[in-house]
């Protein structure tokens, strides 16, 4: 539901470490955890809207993910992956590393999915939190290449990336195994709009364009960046997933974001 309220996007407080990263996080793979646990054998090899990705290898990417989240030996072996292999994946390192996420993760049964990303999630939350400051300082080029939507930021803080971009990417996978097996996703719980929010503010930063943005359903809500700007009224998780890249974005909606 949308709320009558328009929210100036300066007022809104960066999910971060020191605010609520940690809990946002474990409510986003609470939702994913409990979205899994009710598909069927033959939900778990629908394709989804990820290229070359059934529910089975997203799931695999994500318990990858959640491991190198829990261990820097882990996230610096995938990083070394990503950047030796990146030539067979258009020069996109983070494709390179998902691909190994699926393959070392994509095969197990789906019992064995869920059993794993159970165990591994607390882990890659705690984890995550505790990075040292020299690890959130880095600012890292993100490879304009492979599965990168144009308008993606060209650089990322690691900072950024362990307080809220894991997390982004474990709901909007969450959204993308909903989709591809015929499901609602879940939004009732306020972790979602405070997700949409957080991503609103970023974009906004990027853009730097005045705008008034309406969002519907569960997860949305009504935003403005200065005076006299573009109208935006658009379906939450539709927002999002053009700011992914997985639809196509015009005007304002061709800054994109990380998830």
């Amino acid at each position: 539901m949308t709320s009558g309220t328009v929210r100036d996007v300066s007022s809104i407080i960066p999910i971060r470490r020191r605010s609520d990263a940690a809990e946002v996080a474990t409510a986003v793979y609470d939702q994913l955890l409990a979205l899994l646990r009710t598909l069927g054998p033959e939900d778990w090899s629908a394709p989804t809207e990820c290229p070359g990705w059934d529910v089975t290898a997203v799931v695999g990417h994500l318990i990858g993910a959640a491991r190198s989240n829990a261990s820097l030996r882990e996230f610096g072996r995938q990083q070394l992956y990503g950047i030796r292999h990146r030539g067979q994946y258009g020069g996109n390192a983070l494709d390179a590393y998902n691909a190994l996420q699926v393959r070392e993760h994509g095969d197990a049964a789906p019992a064995e999915q869920i059993s794993a990303l159970q165990a591994i999630a607390p882990r890659a939350v705690a984890d995550r939190m505790r990075w040292s400051p020299f690890l959130r300082l880095v600012n890292a080029p993100v490879d304009q290449s492979g599965s990168t939507a144009p308008g993606m930021p060209t650089r990322e803080n690691g900072g950024h990336l362990y307080d809220i971009v894991y997390t982004r990417d474990a709901w909007l996978h969450t959204v993308d195994i909903a989709r591809a097996t015929g499901r609602q996703p879940d939004l009732s719980h306020p972790c979602n709009p405070r997700l949409l929010e957080d991503v609103v503010a970023e974009w906004a930063r990027r853009h730097g364009s005045p705008f008034e943005l309406e969002l519907t359903g569960p997860a949305g809500g009504r935003y403005r960046q200065g005076d006299g700007g573009q109208h935006l009224s658009l379906d939450a998780v539709e927002f999002a997933r053009i700011l992914s890249g997985r639809q196509d974005g015009t005007g304002l909606l061709a800054t994109r974001v990380l998830f």
